[in-house]
């Protein structure tokens, strides 16, 4: 039994040990809502954890800490509440409240709620509601029909009376503002429109309507619930919908305490239908192709149609003079969807045989129609040596061989070789002679 008592009384030692270290390394730390116009804001039904740990009393007429209601202030701590646009009853809530255990500390908090006609000016304080000024463990203040949209103060110190106190209790506690004349209503939030139906790819402007939220924040957007975009107003633009996509959105209420409102929204119907134009052709100047569209829409139509043998028909002949990309547009239910087609025409070079650099400004250059489709080609001039006498890469009019070498001296008239490669896929390597006329 001794056993037992002495191993019960240790650990209530090494308990009190502990908690007086604590409370030393607290009590450096002076809080800041240690004076009334610093005092700490606390909203409706969230907890708040505080101490008055290290808090300092100011001792002078009519200054913040002057109020004797049912104790004396020692080492106060400030918080403050503003009542709804109703107003009505509230009641703070104290718990786990942990006192400092030094030498002739007290262990007891006081605590009372003031209103103050005059910010922090102890002259114009009215007491509100009951004060406590014993309390050791768990308690409340309560205050019965407070005024809409006023501001009062809670207050709370250590006492520093009894036998053997020397210094005032410092403790730690959570705090819980509760009642009508401080609850929110209830925000709400929601989308517009919801569950509606639209075409695939169509742009779907989305609304957001807010009620009971001050001070709202940017409004995030989700599909699916993915972040999509924010926005700073409650407007939202989508292209991206799919069938079955949900599409939600958040925001927060509340520059103190905020508190984030959601709509989770419905789901959309997206028409959507299978539309091909068919793949990129390439044909001879002058050719035709068969346009190979495909869908279930029940209308169609190309564009353009001047080179089409019937524009409605999934598979028109195409003879255009140009490289012309054709769209399919099919229709059904009331939405179009389109997809495009290129048919490219093969370009058609013309490398003169001849040409004559004689200052007569007339053929005075070699001029090779249709290289301007072939911007990487190579192009090179040999003598009938074998020797090089002219190079480019890339070859237009700009670029043209006058009838020189490469060190621009001119040559004489006869029989020049070159090779011509295209570096086009499928391209040819291109080979023959030019002749110089002087």
């Amino acid at each position: 039994m001794n056993r037992l008592k002495n191993v019960s009384e240790n650990r209530v030692e090494a308990i009190i040990l502990c908690m007086a270290l604590f409370s030393g390394l607290l009590v450096s730390a002076q809080p800041s809502n240690d004076n009334c116009s610093s005092a700490t804001e606390v909203c409706a039904n969230q907890i708040f954890s505080l101490t008055n740990i290290g808090a300092s009393a100011s001792v002078c007429a009519n200054c913040e800490d002057d109020f004797n209601y049912c104790f004396d202030d020692q080492n106060s701590i400030w918080m403050t509440f503003t009542t709804n646009a109703l107003g009505g009853d509230i009641q703070v809530d104290f718990s786990n409240l942990v006192f400092a255990l030094n030498p002739g500390q007290d262990n007891e908090l006081q605590a009372t709620i003031i209103q103050a006609a005059t910010p922090c000016d102890a002259s114009t304080y009215t007491q509100i509601g009951n004060c406590v000024s014993n309390a050791a463990g768990n308690f409340s203040l309560n205050a019965i029909g407070l005024p809409a949209l006023t501001k009062f103060y809670i207050v709370v110190d250590g006492d520093n009376t009894g036998a053997g106190v020397t210094s005032a209790a410092e403790c730690s506690f959570d705090l819980i503002l509760s009642g009508t004349g401080i609850d929110r209503i209830a925000s709400l939030i929601a989308i517009s429109p919801q569950n509606g139906t639209y075409c695939l790819n169509e742009t779907v402007t989305f609304n957001a309507t807010i009620t009971d939220c001050p001070d709202p924040g940017n409004y995030e957007w989700y599909i699916n619930g993915v972040l999509a975009g924010a926005t700073a107003i409650p407007v939202f633009q989508t292209t991206a919908l799919v069938d079955g996509d949900v599409v939600s959105v958040q925001t927060s209420c509340y520059l103190l305490c905020p508190e984030t409102v959601s709509d989770v929204g419905l789901s959309n119907s997206v028409i959507s239908f299978p539309v091909d134009a068919g793949a990129n052709q390439t044909i001879s100047p002058g050719s035709s192709a068969t346009l190979n569209g495909s869908t279930t829409a029940g209308s169609i139509v190309w564009s353009p149609s001047q080179s089409l043998s019937d524009p409605s028909s999934l598979n028109p002949s195409a003879t255009p003079s140009v490289t012309t990309t054709y769209t399919l547009s099919a229709t059904q239910l009331g939405c179009t969807i389109n997809d495009q087609v290129t048919i490219s025409l093969e370009s058609e070079i013309f490398i003169p045989t001849t040409f004559s650099p004689n200052d007569d400004n007339i053929n005075e250059t070699w001029i090779i129609e249709g290289m301007e489709d072939y911007p990487n080609a190579s192009v090179k001039v040999f003598s009938r040596w074998g020797q090089e006498v002219f190079e480019s890469t890339g070859y237009s009019d700009q670029k043209a061989w006058k009838g020189d070498s490469k060190r621009g001296q001119l040559l004489a008239s006869g029989v020049y070789y070159y090779i011509i490669d295209l570096k086009g896929e499928d391209e040819e390597v291109l080979k023959g002679s030019v002749t110089i006329i002087r």
